[in-house]
C-alpha cells in the first residue's frame, strides 16, 4: 500500500499515514528510570529535528519514570515492552502515547488481550514489531530459513490476533539487518496491509556502516512509496540517527527545510584543508531554518561550474577562495575569511 493510501494512525499530537510527512523517530539509550538524565537527551533530540521518541521499559520503574519524563518533553512518547504485559499496561497508565510490542514474546492469549483492552480503552496505538531475529521457529522451518516471506506472515499473523480482540488501531514493524531482505519484505507487506508502516535496517552498525545500510534500504523502500515514519538505527549517540534520517529524506524529496551541504572529494589541485572546511560548514549551518544547497569546492578553476546549481558555495584556492552564488563568483576574499563570510551571508539570507 503506498503511504498515500495507508490507514491515518494518530500518536500523541502527531499523525502518520494518508499521505502525512514522514516522520523520524529515535530511541533513548539511556536508562529511562533516570528521568533527568533521559529528559535531557529527548531534548537533544528533539532540537535535533527528532519527532517521536521511544524509550525502553524493562522495569516497573521505568515505566512509572515516563509519568515525569513526559512532562517535560514535546514530542509523543513511545514504550518499548518485550515479555512483561504489565509493563505495556503499566506504561500506558503513566502516559505512553503509543507501545511497541512483539505479541508473540508478550505471553499468553489471556495477557495480550489485557493489554489490547488498555490500549483500546486509551484509544493508544500498538506498534507490532517483528524482527527477522525473532522469527518463529516454525516459520524458520517452514521456508527453509529466515526469509522476507517469513518475516511478514509472523507480522500479519500478530495483526489478525490482535484484529481479532476487536482493536485496529495500529502500525507495523518488520526488521532486519539484511538490507535486501528487508527490502523485499516491505515490498511484500505493503501489497497486504493498510497499515501505516515503520521502517528501519534493525542493527545496522556503527555510524560508517549503519549510516550506509541504512541509506541504501531505506532508499529502496521510501522511493516506492513505502514506509509513514522512520528510524535510522545506529549504534552511537543517537543525535546522529535524526540527522541521517532527515538528510535521507530530503534527498529523496521527502523533507524539505534544511541546509544540504555538496563538497568535491579532492583532488591534486586542492591547495587549502577542504577537508577541514567542509565539517566546519556542514556544523556551521546544522539548525539553521533554511532550505538551500551549499556547496564547498577546493578549487578556483572548476569551483563555480561545479557550485552552480547551490544556491550558495564558496570554493578555495592558494591563500584565497571565492564567494559564488548561483553560480556566480561575488567576492574574492582570503582563505581564512571563507568561514566567516559563508556564516555572514547564511545569516542574513533571508534579507536577500
Amino acid at each position: 500500500m503506498h503511504r498515500e493510501h495507508t490507514k491515518v494512525i494518530r500518536i500523541g499530537d502527531r499523525v502518520i499515514g494518508g499521505g502525512n510527512p514522514v516522520l523520524i523517530q529515535s530511541m533513548t539509550n539511556t536508562r529511562t528510570e533516570d528521568v533527568a538524565a533521559t529528559v535531557e537527551q529527548i531534548q537533544r533530540l528533539q532540537e535535533a529535528g527528532c519527532e517521536i521518541i521511544r524509550c525502553a521499559v524493562p522495569t516497573m520503574e521505568a515505566a512509572r519514570a515516563l509519568q515525569e519524563i513526559k512532562k517535560q518533553i514535546g514530542i509523543p512518547l513511545v514504550a518499548d515492552i518485550h515479555f512483561d504485559y504489565k509493563l505495556a499496561i503499566a506504561a500506558m497508565e503513566n502516559g505512553a502515547d503509543k507501545i511497541r510490542i512483539n505479541p508473540g514474546n508478550i505471553g499468553s492469549q489471556e495477557r495480550l488481550q489485557a493489554v489490547v483492552e488498555e490500549a483500546k480503552s486509551r484509544n493508544i496505538p500498538i506498534r507490532v514489531g517483528v524482527n527477522s531475529g525473532s522469527l518463529e521457529k516454525e516459520l524458520v522451518e517452514k521456508y527453509h530459513g529466515v526469509t522476507a516471506e517469513g518475516i511478514v506472515e509472523s507480522a500479519l499473523d500478530k495483526v489478525h490476533r490482535i484484529e481479532d480482540m476487536g482493536y485496529d488501531n495500529l502500525v507495523i514493524s518488520i526488521k532486519s539487518s539484511d538490507v535486501l531482505m528487508c527490502a523485499r519484505a516491505h515490498e511484500r507487506i505493503a501489497q497486504e496491509t493498510n497499515y501505516p508502516l515503520h521502517v528501519g535496517i534493525t542493527e545496522s552498525g556503527t555510524v560508517l556502516s549503519g549510516n550506509i545500510k541504512s541509506a541504501v534500504g531505506l532508499g529502496i523502500i521510501l522511493y516506492q512509496g513505502i514506509g509513514d515514519t522512520i528510524r535510522v538505527s545506529l549504534t552511537g549517540d543517537p543525535v546522529e540517527e535524526i540527522k541521517s534520517a532527515r538528510l535521507i529524506l530530503k534527498t529523496l524529496g521527502l523533507r524539505k527545510g534544511g541546509i544540504e551541504v555538496v563538497s568535491c572529494p579532492t583532488c591534486g589541485r586542492t591547495q587549502i584543508d577542504l577537508i577541514g572546511l567542509a565539517n566546519q560548514v556542514e556544523t556551521l549551518v546544522s539548525g539553521m531554518p533554511l532550505d538551500l544547497k551549499v556547496a564547498v569546492m577546493g578549487c578556483v578553476v572548476n569551483g563555480p561550474g561545479e557550485a552552480k546549481e547551490a544556491d550558495i558555495g564558496i570554493a578555495g584556492g592558494r591563500g584565497e577562495g571565492l564567494l559564488i552564488k548561483k553560480g556566480e563568483v561575488v567576492k574574492k576574499v582570503p582563505e581564512d575569511q571563507l568561514l566567516q563570510v559563508l556564516k555572514d551571508e547564511l545569516e542574513h539570507w533571508s534579507e536577500v
